[in-house]
C-alpha cells in the first residue's frame, strides 16, 4: 500500500523573510525601550519641561504670530524635539548592538541589509510617535490645543517627522563606532537643524529693509526641510490660527511635498551608506 507524502512546507521567499527580520527588529526596539523605563521619562519630561519653562517665562516677550502666545508656538517644536530625542536614543542602538556582536549576526542572514535599517526606523518611529501623542494628548487636557477635523492629518505628519528623524539617526549611526561622537554630531547637526525651523523663533522675513543677517538666517531656515513640517504641524495644530501675515507660511501641499520627500531620501540614504560601508560591520 503506497503511503501518503505530505508536500514539503514552502519556504519563504527572500522579501518575506526580510519583512520577517525587520518586524523583529522592530519588535525588539519597541520591548528594549519599554523595559527602560528612565528613557520614557526622559524623552517626554525633559521636552515637557522645556515646553513649560520657556512657554511661560517667554510668553511676555514673545511677538504674537497670528494672536498665538508663546506657549502654543512652541507647541509644534516640543511635538518636534520629542521626536528628535527618541530618534537619537533609538538608533544609537546601532553602535551598542554591533559592539555587543548582535548586528553580526542579523548582518550575516541572507536577508540583506534593509531589514535592519527598516526595523530600526520602524521601531524609533512607532516609539517617537507615541510618545509625542501622548504629550498631545496632556496638552489636549489642559486646553492648550484642541482635537478637531485636522487631527489625522496631523498624526500622520507626525509620522512622517519621526521616520525622517530615525532616518537621519542611521545615517549618522551606521559609520560611527563610539556613543560619544555619534552624541557629539547629533547635537552638532540634529539640534541646530531643529532651532532653524521655526520651532523656538519666527522665521524672519527677507524683504528689502531686513539686515544682512536676517537675510542669511530667514534663507538657511527656509532652505531647511523641518521648516515645513514645523509650518504645517502649526497649522494642523491651530487651525483657527490665521498665517497669512506669517513672513514664512508656504501652502499645505508645499509642506506635504517636501516632508514626504525628506522622509523619502533620507530613508534612502540611510540605505545606500549601509550597503557601501562594509567597514562599519565591525567595531574592534
Amino acid at each position: 500500500m503506497p503511503q501518503s507524502t505530505s508536500p514539503p512546507n514552502a519556504l519563504p521567499t527572500p522579501w518575506s523573510a526580510g519583512w520577517g527580520a525587520a518586524w523583529m527588529l522592530a519588535k525588539r526596539e519597541i520591548v528594549r525601550f519599554i523595559r527602560q523605563p528612565n528613557r520614557v521619562t526622559a524623552a517626554i519630561v525633559q521636552p515637557l519641561l522645556f515646553w513649560l519653562l520657556f512657554g511661560t517665562g517667554l510668553k511676555g516677550a514673545f511677538q504674537s504670530v497670528g494672536g498665538q502666545n508663546f506657549l502654543e508656538f512652541f507647541l509644534p517644536g516640543t511635538v518636534a524635539l520629542i521626536v528628535l530625542f527618541t530618534a537619537i536614543f533609538a538608533t544609537i542602538s546601532v553602535i551598542e548592538d554591533r559592539r555587543e556582536g548582535f548586528m553580526q549576526s542579523v548582518l550575516v542572514a541572507p536577508v540583506g541589509r534593509w531589514p535592519v535599517l527598516f526595523g530600526k526606523v520602524i521601531g524609533g518611529s512607532v516609539i517617537a510617535w507615541v510618545q509625542a501623542v501622548l504629550f498631545l494628548i496632556l496638552v489636549f487636557v489642559v486646553g492648550t490645543a484642541s482635537i478637531g477635523a485636522t487631527t489625522p492629518a496631523l498624526l500622520l505628519m507626525m509620522a512622517i517627522l519621526a521616520v525622517m528623524m530615525c532616518s537621519l539617526g542611521m545615517i549618522v549611526a551606521w559609520p560611527m563606532d563610539s556613543t560619544q561622537g555619534f552624541h557629539a554630531i547629533m547635537m552638532l547637526g540634529l539640534m541646530p537643524m531643529w532651532l532653524l525651523s521655526g520651532s523656538f523663533f519666527p522665521i524672519p522675513a527677507m524683504s528689502g529693509d531686513a539686515g544682512i543677517g536676517s537675510m542669511i538666517l530667514g534663507g538657511i531656515m527656509r532652505a531647511n526641510p523641518l521648516s515645513y513640517v514645523m509650518t504645517e504641524l502649526r497649522r494642523l495644530m491651530f487651525p483657527n490660527v490665521d498665517l497669512a501675515n506669517a513672513a514664512f507660511a508656504p501652502s499645505s501641499i508645499a509642506c506635504w511635498t517636501v516632508a514626504i520627500v525628506a522622509a523619502i531620501m533620507t530613508t534612502w540614504i540611510a540605505w545606500q551608506l549601509m550597503r557601501g560601508n562594509r567597514k562599519a560591520d565591525v567595531i574592534v
